[in-house]
């Protein structure tokens, strides 16, 4: 794009409104300024999407890129027990993609913003050979309520929210023009960031938390040597959907474990603080499932069945080299 195009652009997908306007100074200067309320802590992340390694125009259509773009960043909120609020784009944009496109792309990422209340407040342009999106969220989290890969302790329950593999389901009809699931596609191209429940989360004194971003087992595997602890979950209890073992029975657990991009929760609380977390997600209608429990070791992660126990590797998701 020319400069004449770029600033042209940059007006078109500026936000007409803020939902924060008394907090921040947003696009039109060289930088954002925004504010935190005393009490509070910034949680700060990034994500980047490359077009033909995250996503092709076969599996996505332009709404869908960025939308799924700022879901993974929600997410990584969610993770944390925070509140979403700002987001900025950086984007790096081909000579083969139009400007109806392009605004799609932002289009998408204002669908789900404005969901959470979230402001566009600045980012960047710039050409190349490859679509690339590269979304940066900024959102809070009260103080002392960090909920951190490290926190997990001897004697935890672990558990899960949702279904698993839905995402990888969803990527696998899409790559091989298989019977189409309505429900699996679109948990891969547009996935619900769990914000509620980590709000929920937040509100306990010690849990332990990632977002199923690269596969249940390489999040429980972090989890695990963060703390320093080893993590037994029971095979015949790890939730995946119905629409999921109807499309592949033979592959769905595999996807479960492993498949990624499913954006849903997985941590440790203790087992005084699971009956008062699994009443508020009944409460909240989240499906919340008790997959295990910690116990002392240095950081591995084993998978019990009625067959025995076996250690797990750290094995996820790896964009499209794994399908």
């Amino acid at each position: 794009m020319s400069i004449s195009d770029e600033f042209a652009f940059i007006k078109e997908i500026q936000p007409d409104r803020l939902f924060h306007e008394e907090k921040i100074v947003g696009i039109g200067d060289d930088a954002a300024i925004i504010g935190m309320e005393e009490g509070f802590e910034k949680i700060v992340c990034v994500d980047t999407m490359v077009e033909d390694v995250h996503f092709t125009r076969k599996t996505m259509s332009p709404f869908d890129i960025g939308y799924k773009s700022l879901a993974a960043n929600i997410s990584d909120v969610a993770a944390m027990g925070g509140i979403p609020l700002y987001y900025l784009v950086s984007i790096t944009i081909p000579k083969h993609w139009e400007q109806k496109d392009l605004k799609e792309i932002y289009k998408g990422m204002k669908a789900l913003g404005d969901k959470h209340k979230m402001d566009l407040i600045g980012g960047d342009t710039t050409s190349g050979k490859v679509l690339v999106v590269s979304v940066f969220v900024i959102g809070k989290v009260e103080q002392g309520k960090r909920l951190l890969r490290s926190n997990a302790q001897q004697g935890d329950v672990v558990f899960v929210s949702g279904t698993l593999g839905n995402a990888a389901g969803g990527l696998d009809i899409l790559l091989h023009n298989n019977e189409p699931s309505l429900f699996l596609v679109e948990h891969h191209q547009r996935p619900t960031p769990q914000v509620e429940l980590g709000r929920i989360l937040s509100k306990f004194e010690r849990v332990a938390l990632n977002d199923v971003s690269d596969g249940l087992s390489s999040e429980l595997l972090e989890i695990a040597e963060s703390s320093k602890v080893d993590i037994f979950v029971k095979k015949e209890i790890i939730p995946v959907s119905k629409e999921l073992t109807r499309y592949n029975d033979e592959k769905a657990f595999h996807w479960g474990m492993t498949g990624g991009e499913d954006f849903e929760l997985v941590g440790t609380i203790s087992a005084d603080g699971w009956p008062e977390l699994a009443e508020e997600c009944r409460k909240a209608g989240i499906q919340i499932t008790r997959i295990g429990n910690v116990r002392h070791g240095s950081g591995q992660l084993y998978l019990e069945s009625e067959t025995g126990v076996q250690q797990i590797q750290k094995e996820g998701y790896n964009h499209f080299n794994r399908r």
